[in-house]
């Protein structure tokens, strides 16, 4: 959604991402009290992502928050560009990312205690890119959890324990860009909106839809917006 508002409505990168986390944090919430309820969420990993995640997202509101507000709209506008198209790169070829990561003769999941320390490292950099740039918890969570637990987390599981660490790493995030007023809650309020009959829709229609086809387009949005992003 930054994206989209950046580029398409012309909102400030801040205000942008304020919004967007929010967003975000609601939207999502019913479907992790879903995935919850069937016992998809795999708690132990969560809290290993929160504990990395949390805390540098904190961190990097406050640099933003007290950065010169002129540099700060270039250098955001910048690296939501990079994680955009970083993230379209993972929605297209996080199976072959992994696959490349592991060696072709290594079976399993890492080390456990690689895997912790790993696993909180890796929430560390999530929480500081969704927090500059309200992205990249999805597709970029996704192939750091892949790599990191490509036995433990079926895709149900997969989906469903991304989706509970981004809800609170995002409300974080969001909650210091409130704090210090930069949430556009008309635009978010005209977003939520929007998104209840977009959600109904996009469940009825979820069987019908090439699930590819859908992957590759949003990558193609996703790497035009990132361009665009770069060049301003």
């Amino acid at each position: 959604m930054t994206p989209m508002l950046l580029l398409v409505f012309g909102i400030a990168p801040h205000v942008a991402i304020a919004t967007d986390l929010w967003f975000a944090a609601i939207t999502k919430l019913v479907g992790a009290l879903v995935h919850n309820r069937r016992g998809n969420i795999d708690w132990a990993i969560v809290f290993r992502l929160w504990a990395g995640s949390l805390p540098a997202a904190a961190l990097m509101v406050a640099i933003v928050a007290f950065a010169d507000p002129v540099g700060r709209a270039q250098w955001l506008t910048r690296i939501i560009g990079v994680v955009v198209i970083l993230t379209a790169i993972g929605i297209l070829f996080a199976p072959r990312l992994v696959a490349l990561l592991h060696p072709a003769g290594r079976d399993g999941d890492p080390p456990p205690r690689d895997r912790t320390a790993l696993t909180v490292l890796a929430g560390a950099v999530l929480g500081g890119l969704v927090a500059l740039t309200s992205i990249g918890a999805g597709a970029l969570g996704t192939v750091a959890l892949l790599y990191l637990y490509p036995r433990r987390l079926l895709p149900h599981r997969l989906v469903a324990t991304d989706l509970a660490h981004a809800i609170p790493l995002a409300t974080v995030a969001g909650a210091g860009y409130l704090l210090v007023g930069m949430v556009d809650w008309r635009m978010l309020a005209s977003l939520l909106a929007g998104s209840v009959p977009a959600v109904v829709l996009g469940g009825l229609s979820a069987g019908r839809l090439p699930g590819r086809g859908l992957q590759i387009a949003l990558a193609i949005v996703l790497v035009a917006a990132g361009l665009k992003g770069l060049l301003m």
